[in-house]
């Protein structure tokens, strides 16, 4: 039925201007902004899209967007750097940068300005 379509995935955020300069400005991402709604575009991927739900937002207490990299440290230095906190979960092994390693691959979360949670994740 719908195997010739691309899909896509979306998410929403209660401020659309502070997510487009987080994940334009902070992330480096292209965003575009249509109807008042955010599409992500990363490489080979379709957009991602993101749009608003103001007072009702409740942020993704799961990884909506997982962002892979070579190398973890670097990536975690380089948020960090732009002002990205690491999140640190309770009874997870992870070091004093925030990356959790040795089960799976090395990742480290942090929230957008929304509160919904990313990754960012070595495939190596």
């Amino acid at each position: 039925m719908f195997e010739g379509t691309k899909a896509f995935s979306g998410f929403s955020v209660d401020d659309i201007p502070a997510a487009k300069a987080f994940y334009a400005d902070t992330l480096g991402l292209k965003v575009t902004e249509e109807h008042g709604m955010l599409t992500l575009h990363t490489e080979g991927g379709a957009g991602i899209l993101v749009y608003p739900k103001g007072e009702d937002h409740t942020p993704a207490t799961f990884t909506i967007l997982n962002f892979p990299v070579d190398d973890i440290d670097k990536a975690v230095g380089e948020l960090a750097a732009r002002g990205v906190s690491m999140i640190r979960y309770e009874g997870m092994p992870q070091d004093e940068k925030g990356v959790m390693r040795g089960e799976g691959p090395p990742i480290a979360w942090f929230n957008d300005p929304a509160g919904n949670v990313l990754s960012v994740l070595q495939q190596s």
